[in-house]
């Protein structure tokens, strides 16, 4: 994995190699699904569990520092928490480095106005059978995954906002 993390941080920066050599071999949660609960640190500490967010839409979006897209999907994560986070929303971001010095540089440049959690370990990427960075799954307020996003693109963000509105909707009736 060390060298997965090597070729993917720029040494061979093509996406589809990256995507190849980080798969494990977890089969890959998909819409309809329920999702792989998780209970992980938060940066100040406190422990961030997906159970409890239950009632919620979540947005869960596994990044490492070294992701290029990553830093692109930040910007717009901000955006839809401070835009539906009120409606009952929920960003978390997985951080996925094996260190967490690493994920500290990336955040200091890159901010995050959402919930960050850490798995150095990786057990919660494993659980999702995540394929690249990033990925993203949409979680219903049951609990259960609507959407998947592997990579982060642009053309995307408009339907992917209209899902969360659509969920946000729902969870309220």
């Amino acid at each position: 994995m060390k060298l997965a993390h090597s070729l993917c941080r720029g040494l061979i920066p093509a996406a589809a190699l990256c995507a190849a050599v980080l798969a494990g071999p977890a089969a890959a949660v998909e819409a309809g699904e329920a999702a792989p609960p998780f209970a992980l640190p938060a940066a100040k500490g406190d422990t961030i569990a997906l159970d409890k967010l239950r009632g919620k839409v979540v947005y869960v979006d596994f990044w490492a520092s070294w992701c290029g897209p990553c830093r692109r999907s930040f910007p717009w994560m901000n955006e839809m928490q401070q835009k539906y986070g009120s409606k009952g929303f929920v960003v978390v971001g997985v951080n996925v480095d094996k260190k967490r010095a690493d994920a500290d540089r990336f955040l200091a440049q890159n901010p995050a106005g959402f919930t960050v959690v850490f798995d150095e370990a990786g057990a919660t990427p494993a659980a999702y059978g995540v394929k690249g960075m990033p990925s993203s799954y949409l979680i219903d307020a049951r609990g259960n995954v609507t959407f998947v996003e592997r990579g982060f693109l642009d053309e995307s963000k408009p339907v992917l906002e209209q899902k969360i509105a659509a969920l946000v909707a729902a969870a309220k009736n």
